[in-house]
């Protein structure tokens, strides 16, 4: 086998012709057979072995540095670099991340996870390089997808007055997550078809040198010019214009071009762009046929590409598509956005049932919040579903164009809370902190499918900023008898008892529910109040409680600082309420990937940790 000869990073750099063609087919094989037992990325790795491998083969690591944009398709980079091992553990607690990582390996330049920074960081490299005195290649390898989103653009007008070398490599496979939209997607679509420039501009000069008196002249005329017949003909003028080199389309399957290429490539002397073209899912029959699918996966069957769990019950974001298409029918001022994230966040029936009221914007989350916010001004009642670790990207954007103005956009904010194997750059444990602080701002969370259902008909229907947040997987359907009105900055006292009472936020409703239990058999009083409202909070059932109780505990799948927790502690401290507070939440850290449950015993938010803290804490009051 050819992968038994790949043990650490260059050792491709010594297999012949021959032998890279059987490691391709190899390193496909090895990805289907890993991914269908642990889940993962599928379509995009499968998409990029042979441009992975001819990267390898033209530059050498870990002096040479690559960085992977998103990181979804860096798989057989970890093949390449000597990780082979680490699948049978790919995005489970303590083993290896599905995206690049620094501190994984010293071939890993720069940690992704979102979109559209590679450029960046790259740039970055680049003049660090050139004020230390060192010379080795940058390569930022970044996605079609990708290149939709804003940051790009930025890095690349800077990158374009360059003096030294400096390789981007555009994999373009006519797709992110769903398929492209916009006007890059369309000019990269020209692009594709545009291999015949080479032959042209061949014909071009033939033609003319045929003339008998001034053919010559003229070519030589053109050569002259800015761009010469380049600017007549090339695919790539959107770049070359930016004072960027343009080379390509490349097959990005055939690993002899792309060498040649990459060759070709480190002999220019500023920015050079090198564009590739791939086939997402390639080798595996159901992720050519259905590449957003095999996006990223579960454990699957690799004969038939069907998932081995049986298909789960609602989840949250089931339950918001259905609601959403329900209000659509009703409410024609409704429109819904996403960030390229149609599937992902419900709305594609959505935008089956009202195609002219949904809008697909990209990898763009800042400009998808501030467009709502034109909607919203414009009469509309925009609905912006993105997951809460994009939604970092559009803070100013709801500072600025959304509260300040106090337009009624809906933020619904999906993937709030732990998402387990995506890691760090995907745990949503933040939008009620950075949230919390912007004035005007509500900000809900439900502890079931019933709750969510309200809160969306609730958050339509305020004239305001609000933001909707609920989390990955299986809707709860328990304390379902529990359904009163949604009330503006109003808790819901669940069980009202004496000496601990419980606010949950959300989806903790579950563990906090179970906590009381255990409570209970024990002998406690105890109180259960579901938050409802993270902004603004129930202050008036705080006063009413601390009357007859000792401690409050609060529970959030949410960062402490700045947390639901913490205003509540704050209340409390400056109203002198006679209560202790414990919050309890992710501490101040950064939490990697692995299964949500034992993400949450590590970092004490399940029913046993929960306990335990509570007892301790009214023991020592």
């Amino acid at each position: 086998m050819m992968l038994e000869k790949i043990q650490k990073e260059n050792d491709i750099q010594n297999l012949s012709e021959d032998e890279l063609a059987v490691l391709a087919d190899e390193i496909r094989q090895f990805l289907i057979e890993k991914i269908s037992v642990t889940g993962g990325h599928l379509a995009s790795n499968l998409g990029v072995v042979e441009l992975t491998m001819a990267l390898h083969l033209a530059f050498h690591l870990p002096e040479d540095k690559m960085i992977w944009d998103v990181g979804h398709q860096s798989y057989t980079h970890k093949i390449l670099t000597g990780r082979k091992a680490g699948f049978d553990d790919l995005r489970k607690y303590g083993g290896m991340s599905g995206f690049p990582k620094r501190k994984e390996s010293q071939c890993d330049a720069f940690d992704t996870g979102h979109s559209s920074t590679s450029i960046a960081a790259g740039l970055g490299y680049v003049e660090a390089r050139e004020i230390l005195g060192e010379d080795h290649h940058v390569i930022s390898i970044i996605g079609d997808g990708s290149l939709t989103g804003g940051m790009a653009y930025e890095a690349l007008n800077n990158a374009s007055h360059l003096k030294s070398n400096f390789i981007t490599v555009l994999n373009d496979n006519n797709m992110s997550i769903s398929k492209n939209v916009g006007g890059m997607s369309q000019y990269l679509n020209g692009l594709r078809t545009a291999n015949v420039y080479t032959g042209l501009k061949k014909g071009v000069e033939d033609t003319l040198s045929k003339i008998p008196v001034g053919g010559e002249k003229i070519i030589r005329q053109m050569k002259k010019t800015k761009s010469g017949i380049k600017s007549f003909f090339v695919p790539g003028m959107f770049f070359e214009d930016m004072g960027i080199t343009y080379l390509g389309p490349v097959d990005g399957h055939d690993i002899r071009l792309l060498y040649k290429t990459f060759q070709e490539a480190k002999k220019i002397d500023h920015a050079v762009l090198v564009h590739v073209l791939t086939q997402k899912g390639r080798g595996y029959e159901p992720a050519e046929k259905n590449p957003s699918k095999f996006h990223g996966t579960g454990p699957f069957d690799i004969d038939t590409g069907l998932p081995k769990s049986p298909a789960v019950k609602d989840s949250y974001t089931d339950v918001f598509s259905k609601v959403m298409c329900d209000i659509g029918r009703h409410n024609e001022k409704v429109v819904a956005i996403t960030a390229a994230m149609a599937d992902g966040t419900g709305l594609s029936a959505f935008a089956k049932r009202f195609p002219k009221r949904f809008f697909d914007v990209g990898i763009a989350e800042q400009h998808a919040v501030t467009f709502a916010a034109g909607l919203a001004a414009g009469g509309l009642k925009p609905v912006v579903a993105l997951y809460s670790s994009f939604m970092q990207r559009a803070y100013d954007q709801a500072i600025h164009d959304v509260c300040l103005q106090e337009l009624p956009v809906v933020l619904a904010i999906d993937r709030a809370g732990l998402v387990g194997s995506d890691g760090e750059t995907h745990q949503g444990l933040f939008d009620i902190s950075f949230l919390a602080t912007i004035p005007n701002m509500t900000i809900l969370s439900p502890k079931n499918r019933w709750e969510l259902a309200d809160m969306l008909r609730f958050a339509v229907d305020f004239d305001g900023p609000v933001a909707l947040r609920y989390p990955r997987g299986a809707a709860y359907e328990g304390l379902e008898r529990f359904r009163p009105e949604i009330v503006y900055g109003k808790s819901e006292v669940i069980y009202e008892e004496e000496d601990i009472a419980i606010f949950f936020v959300g989806h903790m409703s579950e563990t906090a529910k179970s906590v009381r239990e255990e409570l209970k058999k024990c002998g406690y009083e105890c109180s259960l109040i579901n938050a409802r409202f993270m902004k603004p909070i129930d202050t008036q059932v705080l006063d009413e409680l601390a009357k007859d109780h000792k401690l409050f505990v609060t529970i959030e799948e949410n960062i402490i600082s700045g947390g639901y927790g913490q205003q509540v502690l704050e209340y409390v401290s400056r109203a002198k309420l006679p209560v202790t507070v414990r919050n309890i939440g992710i501490m101040d850290e950064y939490v990697e990937h692995g299964n949500v449950d034992v993400l949450r015993r590590e970092v004490g938010l399940d029913k046993e940790s929960i306990y335990k803290q509570i007892l301790a804490d009214y023991m020592a009051i």
